[in-house]
């Protein structure tokens, strides 16, 4: 406020230097006048009146800014909600302060040339770089000016519509973030807390023991695929349900949740079930827009089947237990995977043609299969049962499964130096893309912190005449707009700060740890169905990466059953939060 209050009193005092300098074009008008009737003229008059016409003029602008003494053509804008009239205010400003900028770095330069050439007046001899430097001076409080008259929370509203802008040109996510969150932080708080910031920020949000658990859970999963066990699993799902009528289908969907289970990631669910069921579909005469919609649709799975590197975020970020996120996935997970199964068999009855129907396995081969799975069952029982029964911490459950796995890798023969070398490395690749996402997200969220911009918008929405579903309703379908265009671990970072003080402004007659668990798993859903949301669908361009000979339409046309049953899903918890709520314990 001292600041603000500063800056008040330097326009109004600059802006009567400008009224001093008008009254001395003033009175040498005055004296030229009378001068020239006693044939008595005043030698460069004209200077004079130029020289001080140019100092009122410049430095009266910085006060015209302040007093919004500007011409508006309001014919289109009056009948806007005054919320909408400040954002684009807001936005009018930072536009003016640009303008600014431009005009100060060229006085700027015309002032240098102008003292380096030591350039003077005809007459008087005034340096010329003196009125170069005021009208500098001006534009600087020019630019002061406009960005005070912008409120924290405007600041905190564009910081989130650029960050948007940006990201759908391509840049990266974390380095948007980043930029965005430190113009953002230092526009309200100053330059120099934004460097102390950076400082200590970038090792505490690296060096954190919770989140190590992120890259042990990604690790996990990279070994599971060299020991082998995500084709073990589509190979038991394929011996007992493969000769039903998309048998092979239904099977893809059981081995994605079960490699969910020991996996955490969407994308590499999707990939590495791609590679094991993608061609058994394909040869036994399944259609593209079947056997590539299973697995897209599948690969979501890996996301939503704890152990899940999202809800690790997710609990981090809201200071939730990770164990608790888990255990309350669970239900909606499985439940997941039987909807995706009647979608199967559903699409099979309607389009007859779309499978071809394969020899019953016998029961020694299902035996047999079936050996292969208890790998699974084991790492995924050790590390969830260990994590919610304290046995260990979340962080020690991930390198546990970490440790099991590689040794199933190693006793199953996929694991050598080479693959070792493939997993580290792989590991690394998405670890260091998250890592630098969760770092931009933390002072991206930092910055929509200090402009208050998530609890003013929070409290205006609570203060509507809408009821607390149909608020949590309206998220959940921007969630899915998102969903298309954007990635999953970038839009939630990018969200949360918004929604989580909304959330819990909002009274769901639940605690708020209750509210925060249901709103994870929701948030997990949402995720999940933007994952395979047409057109921009992530998994959709992944599976369509790796079957470049089915045509887009296809996958598209296969993923709208799924895509309806996620809709049906995230109703059901929508309306009957004991789903996730109940495993846990939560009220």
């Amino acid at each position: 406020m001292k600041g603000r209050q500063f800056l008040l009193r330097l326009c109004e005092a600059w802006g009567l230097v400008g009224g001093a300098a008008l009254l001395g074009c003033m009175a040498t008008m005055v004296i030229t006048v009378v001068g020239a009737g006693f044939d008595s003229p005043l030698l460069g008059d004209s200077e004079i009146i130029e020289l001080l016409g140019g100092i009122a003029v410049f430095t009266f602008l910085p006060y015209c800014q302040l007093r919004g003494a500007n011409v508006f053509v309001d014919f289109f804008t009056k009948p806007l909600p005054e919320r909408w009239k400040s954002g684009l205010d807001a936005l009018m400003n930072v536009v003016f302060a640009a303008v600014a900028l431009v005009l100060t770095w060229r006085l700027i330069e015309g002032g240098l040339g102008a003292y380096e050439r030591s350039k003077r007046s005809m007459f008087l001899q005034l340096p010329d770089w003196w009125g170069y430097a005021i009208g500098a001076f001006s534009m600087l409080l020019w630019i002061a000016v406009c960005l005070m008259r912008v409120s924290r929370f405007d600041i905190g509203l564009w910081m989130f519509a650029g960050a948007l802008v940006l990201i759908g040109l391509r840049m990266p996510v974390g380095v948007v973030m980043l930029l965005v969150g430190g113009v953002g932080y230092a526009a309200i708080n100053g330059v120099d807390p934004l460097l102390n910031t950076l400082k200590t920020l970038p090792f505490s949000q690296f060096a954190n023991y919770t989140l190590t658990v992120i890259p042990l859970f990604l690790l996990m999963g990279e070994f599971a695929t060299k020991a082998g066990m995500s084709a073990a699993l589509f190979r038991a799902g394929r011996a007992w349900f493969g000769h039903w009528r998309g048998g092979l289908a239904v099977a893809t969907i059981g081995g994605c949740a079960a490699f969910g289970a020991i996996c955490g990631s969407s994308f590499a669910t999707a990939a590495t079930m791609t590679r094991v069921a993608g061609p058994e579909m394909r040869k036994a005469g399944y259609s593209p827009a079947l056997w590539t919609g299973t697995l897209a649709a599948g690969g979501t799975l890996g996301i939503l089947i704890p152990p899940s590197v999202i809800l690790v975020i997710y609990a981090v970020f809201t200071e939730q237990s990770i164990g608790a996120l888990f255990i309350a996935a669970i239900i909606p997970g499985i439940l997941a995977a039987i909807q995706y199964m009647i979608v199967v068999n559903l699409y099979v009855r309607f389009v007859p043609a779309a499978v071809v129907q394969m020899e019953k396995a016998t029961w020694r081969e299902r035996i047999v299969a079936t050996h292969g799975v208890w790998p699974v069952l084991l790492v995924f029982g050790l590390v969830v049962i260990g994590i919610y029964r304290g046995w260990f911490s979340p962080t020690e459950g991930a390198g546990v499964g970490a440790f099991a796995t590689l040794l199933m890798a190693v006793w199953r023969g996929g694991m050598r130096l080479a693959g070792l070398r493939e997993a580290l490395l792989s590991t690394g690749e998405t670890t260091a893309m998250m890592f630098l996402i969760m770092l931009g997200a933390q002072l991206f969220s930092a910055g929509l912190a200090s402009s208050q911009m998530p609890t003013l918008f929070a409290q205006k929405v609570a203060g509507l005449q809408a009821s607390p579903t149909v608020i949590m309703l309206a998220i959940l379908v921007a969630y899915f707009i998102l969903g298309c265009f954007m990635e999953s671990l970038a839009m939630v970072l990018l969200t949360l700060p918004v929604f989580i003080p909304l959330i819990l402004a909002l009274d769901f007659g639940m605690s708020k740890d209750a509210v925060l668990v249901w709103f994870g798993i929701l948030v997990l859903i949402s995720v999940e169905v933007g994952m395979i949301s047409p057109p921009f669908g992530l998994n959709l361009f992944l599976i369509n990466s790796m079957a470049k000979d089915v045509p887009m339409g296809e996958t598209y046309k296969g993923v709208l059953g799924f895509c309806a049953m996620d809709a049906v899903r995230l109703a059901l918890l929508v309306f009957f939060p004991l789903l996730a709520l109940w495993l846990p314990g939560l009220r």
